[in-house]
């Protein structure tokens, strides 16, 4: 293929999908048309890296925390400055309120990459269009998150005999469910809509694996880099565990939940520095949601620093459903 033409790609997917107790599979054939020039990809200097353990319940406050950490000077390492409930800094509990905060911080941040723990994307084999206008069609959308799932199912069921539909980094990272499975479609939908709609269009953002023409000048005024963070996907890739550490009921964590926290802490320790009351917060919050925040943030920036972008950017699925950096 000649430099500067447009190459069409089939790719095969088989898709597994558990529906009424049974595993289905499906296998199919997605034509994607991408540009095969090669495109110079300049990533900003990171001095910063955020992970955010996001929620989309009405009182995301709640559960929702954030973990703010700084490069050291070796590049191989964090230091955790920041460890909260977003609830806090966000002064409310309300979604709403959270989600502006949120979107101010990201827009506010200079040298930054940020991790995300919700789905960026839908499958292609829902046939929504590219992903500004899988933005645009849920920004448009007049119903809640839980309706917004039904439309999903529904346009899936059209297509096939299958109620779910999972990306392909999906099924690569180990996700725990699809990107609109019923007890994630809230986190999905809010995030999509209150968070990525606001923060995409900044000529200073740079949503990956979407926007890497935005990197692709020398000049580039991208001060900052949002990805796909999935704390369950950063555990297995390291080989740690990846259940048994969340309490439920908002109980303080048991014994046994402790303990598995303190295996993961033990590997995440090599990698950030953390203060005493920092592991305390962790080992003692009930959810696990503040460890999760920093394994988001541990997640992205191990892998985007190990990327090759240049064959992310030509994936024919990736830049339009989006990619897991766990």
């Amino acid at each position: 293929m000649k430099n500067g033409q447009l190459g069409c790609h089939w790719t095969r997917v088989l898709l597994e999908v558990p529906r009424l107790g049974v595993t289905k599979n499906l296998e199919v054939t997605v034509k994607s048309t991408v540009d095969l020039t090669p495109m110079p990809i300049r990533l900003p200097h990171f001095d910063h890296v955020v992970g955010v353990d996001f929620s989309g319940a009405r009182l995301s406050g709640l559960n929702a925390w954030i973990s703010k950490t700084e490069i050291q000077s070796d590049r191989q390492r964090l230091k955790l400055v920041e460890l909260s409930p977003l609830g806090k800094l966000a002064a409310s509990d309300d979604r709403d309120d959270v989600n502006a905060y949120l979107v101010q911080q990201v827009n506010e941040s200079r040298a930054s990459l940020w991790g995300f723990d919700f789905p960026f994307g839908l499958p292609v084999e829902l046939k929504l269009g590219t992903w500004a206008k899988q933005l645009e069609s849920i920004g448009r959308f007049e119903g809640d998150a839980k309706s917004y799932g039904r439309f999903l199912v529904e346009r899936t069921r059209q297509i096939s005999d299958l109620m779910h539909i999972r990306r392909v980094t999906d099924r690569e990272t180990q996700t725990p469910f699809d990107c609109y499975h019923y007890r994630i479609i809230y986190q999905t939908f809010h995030g999509m809509r209150d968070i990525l709609r606001h923060v995409h269009a900044s000529t200073e953002t740079a949503v990956l694996p979407f926007q890497f023409e935005k990197l692709s000048d020398s000049a580039s005024p991208v001060k900052r880099v949002v990805v796909e963070a999935c704390p369950s996907s950063t555990l297995k890739r390291l080989a740690l565990p990846h259940r048994m550490y969340k309490q439920v009921g908002g109980k303080s964590p048991t014994p046994e939940k402790i303990a598995v926290r303190k295996t993961i802490l033990a590997t995440v320790e090599k990698i950030v520095d953390i203060t005493p009351s920092q592991r305390k917060v962790m080992l003692s919050n009930p959810g696990g949601d503040a460890l999760d925040s920093l394994l988001a943030a541990v997640g992205v920036f191990q892998v985007t620093m190990l990327d090759d972008h240049q064959a992310i950017a030509k994936h024919p699925r990736y830049r339009r459903e989006g990619r897991v950096y766990g």
